[in-house]
């Protein structure tokens, strides 16, 4: 059965698909978060430790209790849930039923006249 989430705000969106490779911590998911928008998408500090709370809270990510191996103990690590793949796909999904049926209506002659 398919989630039945409505659309996710765009930046939780993105910090979702950085977390999809492995776990991260702030930092590396803004970076990240810049290079999979070509620079189009900046998460703000406050931006994002807000977005980090909330997609705690939503139980789609989850802090780490301790940082992976070799990494610093003084940053928050994050971990993407099954949930927050799962609402993830989903979104991916849907973001591209949108984009194929936008891509329809302004083709050439794809949409109605005017």
């Amino acid at each position: 059965m398919a989630d039945r989430r409505p659309a996710l705000k765009p930046h939780w969106f993105h910090i979702l698909v950085a977390l999809a490779d492995g776990d991260r911590h702030g930092s590396a998911i803004v970076r990240d978060v810049l290079d999979q928008t070509n620079g189009h998408v900046r998460l703000w500090p406050v931006m994002l430790q807000t977005a980090l709370q909330q997609l705690t809270e939503e139980r789609l990510i989850e802090p780490l209790d301790s940082p992976p191996d070799g990494e610093s103990e003084r940053r928050r690590y994050y971990r993407l849930t099954r949930a927050g793949r799962r609402t993830a796909a989903a979104e991916a999904d849907r973001l591209e039923d949108l984009a194929r049926h936008a891509r329809t209506k302004l083709a050439p002659h794809g949409g109605t006249r005017s």
